[in-house]
């Protein structure tokens, strides 16, 4: 099988899962125990806070420990929204994820008043429209570290320096960033950060939310005195250990896997644009803009459901878009977003590559890509339409 869907989820590392074996078995107290094997217990979340602070360069207080992207996602938002003394303003772009879209859509139903600043035609935020777009009622902004469609990286310093200077909390949901560039959380103005482990080598069903010190927010669940009165219910205490264990590996091997993972981007855009005409590149063309797994690509003429079918015959996993939207007829709000046309965004491909891939697999895919092309391409209308008014 031929990987190349990295952005929707990886592979759980051999060094996660054994760590987190002994906590699914002989180590199963409840961390919230008196006696001292619970308090054993307890104590390897907090080795595992420390962990993931050090990696983001904040306080072990400021992590929370939550389901994954969505829960923290949703749990930014609206505890920020709850706890904030004095307007209900909510800023974020068009271009999100579905986790703060719909969330943000819902707020909208309840009287909460959102503007969803535009992105250019490679995703970026410009600077100066969220600060046109600040109100005195401004009481969160948000905007996503990385976008998981087009792989944009977008400003998030300056971004989170024009909120903070504003004194409006600032969150990003860097769930496709983390683990993949560096996140340095400690000095930003970021006030709130998502992450969840099975983008970066960790378990499904783990993540946490960065809260920094001082950030009014109010706890989503209640009933359990857990993460310090902040997330009530009993840990996921395996898929805590197995956050952080992916995670502190994939910190210690960025810079090299890193310009491993970017060399094979560069290629596999080079080669799709070198040969397989009427292509467009979704997302920003300079590389450290970029994610470095990142390629978006939209075939002209044909549909990327389609492309995808053939690519699941001959064996290549790869998506259009977010795994979130899977299913949905509709064009990537992304690509949309971006100012591609129905006919563009119908037809795009994502291909995000991981740790796992190598130049044989770039040359797999570049293999059977092109065939695949063309052929849909022959028995496609628009191609037809288009050859006949040239």
């Amino acid at each position: 099988m031929l990987y190349l869907d990295n952005a929707a989820t990886t592979p759980l590392r051999p060094e996660a899962l054994a760590a987190m074996m002994p906590f699914l078995t002989e180590n199963f107290y409840n961390p919230s125990g008196f006696y001292s094997p619970a308090q054993n217990v307890r104590s390897k979340i907090d080795t595992t806070r420390q962990i993931v602070a050090e990696i983001l360069n904040v306080r072990p207080d400021e992590i929370i420990f939550t389901s994954g992207g969505t829960e923290s996602d949703n749990w930014a938002i609206k505890g920020v929204i709850e706890a904030a003394k004095k307007g209900s303003h909510i800023i974020t772009t068009s271009a999100e994820h579905h986790g703060i879209l719909y969330v943000c859509k819902y707020l909208e139903t309840r009287g909460y008043p959102v503007t969803y600043l535009p992105v250019d035609g490679e995703g970026f935020v410009c600077p100066a429209d969220l600060e046109a777009s600040i109100r005195p009622d401004t009481c969160l902004i948000s905007i996503m570290f990385a976008n998981n469609e087009v792989g944009t990286l977008q400003p998030i310093n300056e971004l989170a320096a024009i909120a903070a200077a504003r004194g409006i909390p600032f969150h990003t949901d860097a769930v496709q960033a983390i683990g993949h560039v560096p996140v340095d959380a400690g000095i930003s103005c970021i006030s709130l950060l998502s992450l969840s482990a099975h983008k970066f080598g960790g378990p499904k069903g783990a993540g946490c939310l960065y809260v920094k010190k001082g950030t009014p927010i109010t706890p989503v669940f209640q009933g359990g005195a857990q993460e310090r009165n902040r997330r009530a219910g009993t840990e996921n205490v395996a898929g805590i250990i197995g956050l952080g264990t992916a995670l502190q590996l994939a910190a210690e091997e960025m810079p090299l896997e890193n310009a491993r993972i970017s060399a094979l981007r560069d290629k596999l855009i080079c080669k799709i644009s070198e040969n397989i005409p009427h292509t467009r590149l979704n997302g920003p063309a300079d590389g450290s803009k970029r994610l470095p797994g990142n390629v978006n690509f939209s075939f002209r003429f044909i549909e990327g459901e389609a492309l995808l079918g053939h690519l699941d015959f001959r064996g290549c996993c790869a998506s259009t878009g977010s795994a979130c939207s899977s299913g949905s007829l509709e064009p990537s709000h992304v690509l949309m977003a971006m100012g591609l046309s129905h006919e563009q965004a119908n037809g795009a491909v994502r291909f995000s590559l991981g740790k796992e891939n190598t130049e044989d697999d770039i040359q797999k895919l570049l293999n059977i890509l092109q065939p695949i092309v063309e052929k849909l391409r022959s028995s496609s209308p628009l191609y037809d339409d288009y050859l006949r008014s040239i």
